[in-house]
């Protein structure tokens, strides 16, 4: 291997390189679980995809373990590496809206908020991230699910095309008609074949005001209200989007007094489409009389935005995500069981989700992308997060207690986007998909350069330490 990596790939090279000592270096190798802490032997930034092609080449002549960011959250850390090359897309950030055919060009790099802001510029939108920081190119390939996806199913249902650069450095155009195949794998098979540097996306009309926001409840009432809001929104129409979380309530004057800084009841929903016509949809939600009601009208791009205080940077985070079928009385009495003690023990930020998942997702044909396991009503959904070094492995524990409690009204499968353990891939994937997931990596990396991910590994690959 060459001793100094980056001086080597500089020549040429348009973006940023950056080695240890440099300055910036330990500012750019930060990502957002705080947990994870380590050093690239090389960070390379690029400016276009010519520069990514560029790092590719590099790294598989010099036999560099390779990480590729996107937006960087990777709560399972996955976006980052010791000693090799990190590949970190932050510079592509292009957005080319066409009003007029419905679709957007958006670079690796952009961050959901991003392509939300550009896109509601016009009336429109694709499904995407629910904080806004969150980057397009992991949520995208994992599946992604979105608040808008009730209607409009997965980020990965939307992609028209992309542009991606393989692990023999070449650079393709998958789409229906251009390495079909690759394109099937791409939607939801996440980073295993190659790099997207821009996808193009289908674009839906919406907003840019909403009937949108958030409804708390007492803890108290939990039990009671979690039962009528599961028979309330599996009567609903795929319009209505809603999830109810635990979580500390903030210590805003929008909260009631008597609420703040005590575990509560929230309750989020969205009418995806005309404001006028989602308030007769919404009322039954409003009905169970919530002690707080934020449900109105207001931008798109706040609702985006709301959960953004509770996804800082800088955290220590354990994420899990399991699929459900249905939502029992007994599902609900262990998921208050165990998930108001440990948001009490996470506070402030800590949440824990149960999603809707909207009837679009499982309307899309199993076999149309890689994505599996559509047949799910509800998404469970723990966040944990906490502070300090010493409170890592009870809470770990405490997580993965819960989730096992949980696993008897799960499907068995695992949604990858929100999954930190590397051996639930299989989880993710019918034995038929799997298998033709492996054909494909065989095709387009069979040499496993692009590993650090939930990884399919190619027929003759080694398994990875």
């Amino acid at each position: 291997m060459t001793t100094n990596p980056a001086t080597a790939l500089r020549p040429g090279f348009r973006g940023q390189v950056l080695r240890p000592g440099e300055p910036g270096y330990d500012q750019a190798r930060q990502v957002f679980n705080a947990m994870v802490d380590k050093r690239p032997a090389v960070i390379a930034r690029p400016a276009h995809t010519a520069d990514v092609a560029a790092a590719v080449d590099f790294a598989r002549d010099h036999d560099l373990v390779v990480a590729v960011r996107c937006g960087g959250h990777s709560v399972a850390g996955l976006s980052t590496c010791d000693d090799g090359m990190l590949i970190d897309l932050s510079g592509l950030k292009t957005i080319s809206v066409d009003p007029e055919r419905r679709t957007a060009r958006a670079g690796g790099g952009v961050l959901w908020g991003e392509l939300d802001g550009a896109t509601q510029a016009h009336g429109l939108h694709t499904p995407g991230g629910r904080v806004t920081t969150t980057g397009i190119g992991g949520f995208t390939t994992g599946g992604g699910y979105g608040w808008t996806s009730c209607k409009y199913g997965l980020a990965c249902d939307n992609v028209v095309s992309a542009e991606v650069v393989l692990s023999d450095g070449r650079v393709v155009r998958a789409d229906r008609d251009r390495h079909p195949e690759l394109f099937w794998g791409i939607r939801g098979g996440g980073g295993n074949f190659g790099i997207v540097t821009e996808f193009e996306f289908r674009l839906h009309p919406l907003g840019p005001t909403v009937l949108a926001g958030l409804a708390m409840f007492p803890v108290e009432r939990a039990s009671e209200v979690l039962r009528g809001w599961r028979d309330r929104v599996d009567a609903a129409p795929d319009e209505l989007s809603s999830a109810c979380v635990l979580l500390i309530a903030p210590p805003e004057p929008f909260v009631p007094e008597e609420l703040r800084g005590k575990p509560v009841l929230g309750m989020a929903a969205m009418y995806v489409g005309d404001t006028g016509t989602g308030a007769d949809v919404v009322q039954p939600l409003k009905d169970l009389r919530p002690a707080m009601d934020g449900i109105g009208p207001m931008p798109y791009t706040a609702f985006q935005s709301a959960l953004d205080p509770l996804a800082p940077p800088g955290l220590r985070s354990y994420w899990r995500g399991e699929y459900m079928r249905e939502l029992s009385d007994e599902a609900i009495d262990t998921f208050l069981a165990h998930g108001v003690d440990l948001t009490v023990r996470g506070a402030p930020l800590s949440e824990m989700i149960i999603f809707r998942v909207g009837q679009a997702v499982a309307a899309v044909p199993d076999g149309a992308t890689a994505f599996s396991h559509r047949d799910a009503r509800y998404l469970f959904h723990p966040i944990c997060v906490w502070a300090t070094p010493q409170d890592d492995s009870p809470m770990i524990m405490a997580a993965r207690a819960f989730a096992a409690a949980m696993r008897p009204f799960g499907t068995g499968a695992s949604y990858l986007n929100f999954t930190p353990e590397a051996d639930r891939v299989r989880d993710a994937y019918s034995e038929d998909k799997y298998a033709r997931l492996v054909a494909l990596k065989n095709t387009y990396d069979p040499i496993n350069l692009f590993r650090l991910n939930h990884n399919i590994r190619p027929s003759h690959a080694a398994p990875v330490g």
